[in-house]
């Protein structure tokens, strides 16, 4: 044990490098949190295949060890602790860049990088994008379309505030992530029983690492995307792809699906580019991929939230696969100072579907019968004996399945989700009868 309280940094390889080059010479990538292997892996695999990594993590997972090239265990909550023992690696090793994947850890990884002098964006850039607050101010104050937003105390001024943004208004907790808390609400009451769940609303943990409280905003109407965006300076950015976003029934915002397609009209289209750059650029992002969400609404695009990091939900595996583009590596190279490669090198159209319960009970048996070239990926994320809830009360815990396709356009990947959802099994104990569901 070093002074910091983390463990020593250990060779995760097997076997040492006795004739290889001299490791304290080769640049080192400090990777903050792994994460699952199903939501994760695909990100943390790119990044290690194009540059040495350190993994820090509270646990490291076994499912990582293969891929990096040294594991230190060490609480990630406690900065202090996390700071030491990258100086630790830095007086060993030459670590030349520090990233996250993980919405808990941008600020932690910011502030890193501005401590050790590494790339990376303005710790309170970052800061801002974790509290929806902030960034609705700043977004404000630089014109760039967005939602009205109020930071609420409690449920009877959210109701006041619900009648000055016309009735119908969205409900959501000040840095949750993944939809967790959110609710569109139509009438007093149901601003009441949002207010509610917002407040008590948590995922992962993410809710310790940011600021607390609730916002009201104004219901923004039509269709959702994100803008997965490379930024290579201040107000200097690429558009990687549009990716279309499939939403469960309201009142929840629950994501069913997404969608990444090379030949979308919106890449096109000047008003998404302007309207996500100029967020990026309202807030201080200067450096790195960044996940831009906004509705598509009549008078134009209007930005819901701005993600320092990557996209969740697998959304760079579904651009590498339609493009080309490796978002990860695309990442790491930007952290370490590098100039990434920025030209598509395929053409295709790539898709995920998340499957929910019919009911809310205990899984049993599960199976799939499909086996297709464009089938990228299958893989349940519900065990058998795992309790799952039905929308529209289900969270992402509660996604049954996820299934990645391939194929020439949208609509064709949309008839093999299709297909492979009417294929696939699981039998469910349903909580309030004494006949199961079979799906």
């Amino acid at each position: 044990m070093n002074p910091s309280g983390s463990n020593p940094p250990s060779e995760a390889t097997t076997g040492a490098r006795r004739h290889g080059p001299d490791p304290s010479k080769v640049p080192l990538l400090v990777v903050l949190g792994a994460g699952s292997h199903t939501w994760f892996g695909y990100g943390l695999k790119q990044i290690a295949a194009r540059h040495p990594v350190a993994l820090l993590d509270d646990r490291p997972p076994a499912w990582a060890e293969p891929h990096v090239t040294v594991l230190v265990a060490v609480d990630l909550t406690d900065t202090e602790t996390v700071t030491d023992a990258v100086a630790t690696l830095a007086a060993e090793r030459n670590v030349v860049g520090v990233l996250t994947y993980m919405e808990n850890h941008v600020v932690l990884a910011a502030r890193l990088a501005d401590r050790f002098a590494l790339p990376g964006n303005a710790p309170a850039a970052v800061e801002v994008c974790r509290d929806k607050h902030q960034m609705r101010s700043l977004l404000a104050a630089a014109g760039v379309p967005s939602a009205r937003s109020y930071l609420v105390a409690d449920a009877e001024i959210a109701v006041v505030y619900s009648v000055l943004l016309g009735g119908t208004v969205v409900i959501k907790p000040r840095s949750l992530s993944g939809s967790a808390g959110v609710h569109r609400a139509d009438t007093p009451d149901q601003v009441r029983h949002a207010f509610q769940a917002a407040e008590e609303a948590s995922l992962l943990g993410i809710e310790r690492t940011g600021a607390t409280g609730v916002l009201i905003e104004e219901y923004l109407q039509g269709p959702e995307v994100s803008v997965e965006c490379v930024v290579l300076g201040h107000g200097t950015g690429h558009i990687a792809a549009v990716t279309r976003k499939y939403l469960g029934d309201e009142p929840a915002f629950q994501e069913v699906g997404h969608l990444v397609d090379p030949t979308d009209p919106l890449l096109a289209d000047p008003r998404i580019r302007d309207v996500a750059l100029g967020a990026l650029t309202a807030v201080g992002i200067s450096s790195g991929v960044m996940h831009v969400e906004m509705r598509l609404t009549h008078q134009g695009p209007r930005t819901v939230e701005i993600n320092a990091h990557l996209g969740g939900d697998l959304i760079p595996h579904l651009v590498h696969l339609a493009t080309g583009l490796n978002l990860p590596q695309i990442t790491a190279d930007l952290a370490m100072g590098v100039d990434p490669e920025l030209v598509p090198s395929q053409s295709q159209s790539a898709a995920v579907r998340f499957l929910f319960p019919a009911v809310t009970g205990h899984v049993t048996p599960v199976h799939t019968g499909v086996f297709a070239a464009w089938l990228d990926r299958f893989e349940w994320t519900a065990a058998p004996g795992s309790r799952v809830t039905a929308p529209p009360h289900a969270t992402v815990l509660d996604r049954t399945a996820l299934a990645v396709v391939t194929g020439p356009g949208p609509d064709a990947c949309h008839r093999r989700l299709q297909l492979v959802e009417d294929r696939r099994g699981i039998h469910i104990q349903a909580d309030s009868a004494t006949t199961a569901h079979v799906a």
